[in-house]
């Protein structure tokens, strides 16, 4: 079960160019979203505390 909202990411997909997306699709694409965040949130935070730092700024994002 994901943390993120299903019809942001419906509206997302729409964006993209679907013109109908799934109740199963979206709830798919949230999974992929929430794990890919949790990964890009580690990476930034060790850059972070690499830096000296306790808090992640948008670099350590961008650079995750």
């Amino acid at each position: 079960m994901t943390e993120i909202p299903v019809a942001p990411v419906d509206r997302i997909m729409r964006k993209a160019g679907a013109s109908r997306v799934s109740e199963e699709a979206a709830k798919a694409m949230a999974d992929e979203l929430y794990e890919y965040c949790m990964k890009l949130g580690f990476q930034a935070t060790k850059l972070a505390e690499h830096a000296g730092r306790k808090t992640v700024t948008e670099d350590d994002v961008k650079l995750a």
